[in-house]
């Protein structure tokens, strides 16, 4: 399947997804083209759609959690800096992604 084809393809699969965990894509549209982009390159090159900014261990039990979208594998963390690692999914309130930060996992308060 051609790139642009399948790039709509996980955005409409992801995007259902996501929103019933109380997230949306990112409202900066060139970025969430790159990073779909990007998921579609790796599906091809690994089988499956891995988050671009995490590295793939070879390990499945691991790499499983990083398979986007990976938000229910580190649901706390993410809530909290409100967005994904790569930035692709921001919680439903957030209208300027460029105001987030990526917060270190032992920066998370304790549950």
């Amino acid at each position: 399947m051609e790139t642009a084809k399948r790039k709509e393809v996980l955005r409409s699969w992801f995007a259902g997804v996501v929103d019933k965990l109380g997230y949306k894509f990112t409202p900066d549209a060139g970025m969430a083209d790159f990073l779909l982009e990007q998921l579609v390159l790796l599906e091809r090159k690994l089988g499956s759609p891995y988050c671009p900014c995490q590295a793939v261990t070879g390990c499945r039990e691991a790499d499983m959690k990083i398979v986007c979208p990976c938000i229910p594998y580190h649901r706390r963390h993410f809530d909290h800096m409100k967005q994904c690692w790569c930035g692709l999914y921001v919680h439903k309130d957030v209208t300027d992604p460029s105001a987030l930060r990526q917060i270190p996992a032992d920066e998370v308060p304790p549950a």
